[in-house]
């Protein structure tokens, strides 16, 4: 049985994907009215509208509920709840159970990746692992074909955790690169931001290419930084979702990016999306790194400046043309 923490889009379609594949579920979420609005029409009508609840998943109000008997946490939360997610879990896990977090940010403050602030949060004991890739929520509620990554430190857990999510018409691949994986899960949403806010410009589709081949030589200069291999970051969980990200206005980063080059402002779009952007805590958080870890990351910076600091996205865009010359080898591309 699965606990799934957090009723979002991505949490609930997550749930109706694992519930189709027979394996049970049990979905919590802070929101109490929210799991009351679940429990009355066995739909997520707020988030993913039209898709129904499959019998074996059951909506619940009580944390422990949920993750009593558990095989695994399946945590879906913000990045920026999942610290105080942990803290609340930590009295109620069984020692040894399984954790596999599938959001897809970094803790501002410290530059976190999750199982980092797992494991700052839980201690030992408690096998961590990710997913990623390039998903949009409606498409694999709705049974369409995907690709995800597993990836764990731990192996056997990797193995299990895709036996159970290769279902269907999703594939799942396994990793054993956790840092490289949440790396590029977190950072591919600074990335779509700035090619919505490109696109929102009217730059084009060559512009686009651009930055994102040149946000995917950052993603990968943070990323080996951070301790990643570089290689992963030419799978699902980087250049994948960094392309499905960047092209498809399905993603909320990428609708974030073209409301403000649209002349929206920024509260006032995050407003309109109704959704969490999590590319707007991960500029945060990226712009921070880079300058602990002295890397040059111009795009994601400029970035942070419109999203952050109200500058002009037409400014900063063609400040990114005006950038001295220099060589593209010089971004690693091989395995770490």
């Amino acid at each position: 049985m699965f606990a799934i923490i957090g009723a979002g889009a991505w949490g609930t379609a997550l749930a109706v994907h694992l519930g189709k594949a027979g394996c049970p579920g049990k979905l919590w979420d802070i929101d109490r009215g929210h799991i009351a609005n679940l429990l009355s029409h066995r739909e997520n009508t707020r988030y993913l509208p039209g898709v129904s609840l499959p019998r074996c998943v059951q909506p619940v109000e009580e944390l422990e509920t949920a993750v009593r008997g558990a095989e695994c946490v399946l945590l879906v939360t913000p990045s920026s709840a999942l610290r105080a997610t942990f803290r609340r879990l930590k009295p109620l896990l069984a020692r040894g159970v399984r954790l596999c977090c599938a959001s897809k940010g970094l803790e501002v403050e410290s530059g976190l990746l999750t199982h980092q602030v797992a494991a700052e949060e839980l201690g030992p004991g408690f096998p961590l692992a990710a997913v990623s890739g390039p998903t949009f929520a409606t498409e694999v509620a709705a049974g369409q074909p995907a690709a995800i990554t597993v990836a764990s430190g731990s192996a056997e857990l990797a193995r299990w955790l895709a036996r159970k999510l290769n279902s269907g018409a999703v594939r799942a691949y396994v990793s054993g690169d956790l840092t490289g994986v949440e790396v590029g899960g977190a950072t591919k949403n600074v990335i779509a931001i700035g090619a919505g806010l490109s696109d929102g410009l009217g730059y084009g589709a060559n512009a686009r290419a651009a930055l994102l081949c040149r946000g995917l030589a950052e993603i990968v200069r943070l990323g080996v930084a951070l301790g990643g291999r570089a290689s992963s970051f030419m799978g699902l969980a980087g250049l994948g979702d960094l392309a499905l990200t960047c092209s498809d206005d399905q993603s909320r980063n990428r609708r974030l990016g073209l409301k403000v080059a649209r002349g929206t402002p920024v509260e006032k779009a995050l407003e309109e999306l109704g959704q969490v952007a999590e590319g707007l805590y991960a500029a945060d958080a990226v712009h921070r790194l880079s300058r602990r870890l002295k890397l040059d990351l111009p795009i994601s910076e400029q970035v942070y400046q419109v999203l952050h600091r109200g500058r002009d996205p037409g400014t900063v865009l063609k400040a990114l043309l005006s950038r001295p010359l220099k060589s593209e080898d010089e971004v690693p591309v091989a395995a770490a």
